[in-house]
Formats: structure tokens, sequence, C-alpha cells
């Protein structure tokens, strides 16, 4: 069966692409599947950087395939089950498996962002946009509600009452609007590059410290003070432990370029 989903790595830097361009990237049982596989995958390798994901074609992603799905009805109740041990069912896991993911993860988003396309840029960490790209909450078009993360990591970028908006209205924003509210970091007129500069430059970076800060924002932004103190102790113990913390300390005594060894265990 051919792949809907491919991905190469490339000097540590991990190139995730939907690809099923014919249908604008359209979400079907299998792509939703090869997402979470390769996201599963890429979790585990300590020698990656950082992730771009993009899609092939006209768009990032134009969300949910309907005419695809409706063709096998039965798997539908089977992917809204959650595995006990994860929390996530297959729609929510293939958007916050990227949350999983220990490095930074970076969405390049041009034409249809719709539905669950928009899902699974927002699980990444940054994002770039076309200026003329469309970005929506499409679930409201059909009578649903986000259902693939959307809820958590809408409200955390956009607030709750602009988060209610978007999700009720299911209004079209162009990427200039996303930008403007606060769901993409960057317009420009070509995301990829530019999102694959910005990973290269992420790489540079100790692979323990950036998958330290992930984890302290993505888990510890909304804690209570204490508790985001503690995290914030507990994860500078380690890195202060660490071999990469030496490597960069030593290199910016000597005024060099550090060179990390691959991320170590957590």
């Amino acid at each position: 069966m051919t792949s809907l989903i491919s991905c190469t790595v490339r000097d540590g830097i991990a190139d995730v692409r939907l690809d099923r361009p014919e249908k604008y990237n359209g979400l079907t049982f299998e792509l939703l599947r090869e997402l979470i596989a390769t996201a599963h995958r890429l979790r585990g390798d300590r020698t990656l950087r950082a992730v771009v994901i993009s899609g092939n074609g006209d768009a990032f992603c134009a969300g949910l395939d309907f005419a695809s799905v409706s063709k096998k009805p039965w798997q539908m109740p089977v992917g809204m089950l959650p595995v006990p041990w994860r929390g996530t069912n297959t729609f929510q896991e293939a958007c916050w498996a990227w949350r999983r993911v220990p490095v930074p993860v970076v969405a390049a988003v041009h034409g249809h962002c719709y539905g669950g396309g928009i899902q699974i840029a927002l699980a990444a960490d940054f994002r770039f946009t076309t200026p003329d790209a469309k970005w929506s909450v499409m679930e409201g078009k059909w009578g649903l509600v986000p259902d693939m993360s959307g809820v958590r990591s809408l409200s955390q970028l956009v607030g709750v009452e602009t988060a209610k908006r978007l999700t009720m209205t299911a209004e079209v924003l162009s990427g200039q609007q996303a930008h403007d509210l606060g769901l993409a970091g960057w317009v420009t007129d070509q995301p990829l590059d530019d999102a694959f500069a910005f990973a290269r430059e992420l790489a540079t970076k100790s692979p323990d410290q950036l998958a330290a800060a992930k984890r302290l924002f993505d888990r510890h932004h909304a804690s209570s003070a204490r508790r985001t103190f503690a995290a914030e102790r507990r994860e500078q113990v380690k890195l202060l432990l660490g071999r990469n913390h030496k490597i960069a300390r030593t290199a910016g005594m000597k005024r060099e370029t550090p060179q990390y060894v691959d991320r170590g265990a957590r």
C-alpha cells in the first residue's frame, strides 16, 4: 500500500510530509495511523534535533476526508476509543503524539489548513504560514467540535474567548489573520524554507535543553506556581549534571562552537 506520509531524516532534522496531494492531504484513517506511527518512531531517536511537518501539493491539510471515511464507517467508533495508558484516541494521538516528541516540531502551512489540519499544525511547537493560507476550525460548519486535541491547543494559543469564537463560527482566516491572533508565529512567502532554516538554527542548541524546555512549557505553563517551580528545579539539576551542559560551558569559555552529543534518556 502506498504510504500517505513521507519521512526522511537528514542532519538530525526530520522532514515529515502529508502525501495525499490529490485530495489536499485530506485525513483518512490510514493517514492518521501513519502520522501516529511516524511520531512514535521519531520519539525514540536520540540523534534527532528537530522535525518539520508540511503538506505536499497545494495544501497543508484540508481536514477529514468524509468521503473516504464514510466507506469504512465501522472505523469511526473504533477510532474514538482512547488507549488507556495514553489517554488519547486515534484522532487525538495523530496530533498529540507530536507534543510527545522531545524535540522542536515546526509546521509549515500553505493552502488549506482546515479542521484536523489546523489541529495538526497547532500540535507543533512553532508555525510558519503563507499570508494567503486559509485557516479554519471547520468542524463548526458540520455541527461538530474539534476533537483532535484542538480544544486544548486553541485555548493555549489564543485564549478561551477567541478559541470559542473560532470553534463556534468556523470562520476562515487568512495566514496573516492567523498570525495576528497568535495561531502562527511567522508569516512568510516561503514557509517550508523558513521552517527548515529555523529547525537548523535550533539544531545548533543543546538537545537536552530543547527537550527540557519543551517539557516544561507543555506540561507546566498552566500548573500552579509551586508545581512549575519544582519542575524547573528538577529539569535544571538534570541539565547541570549532564554532558551537554559541560560541552556548552567549555565551548562558551573558549568562544568555540559547541559540538553536542545525542540527547540523553528521559
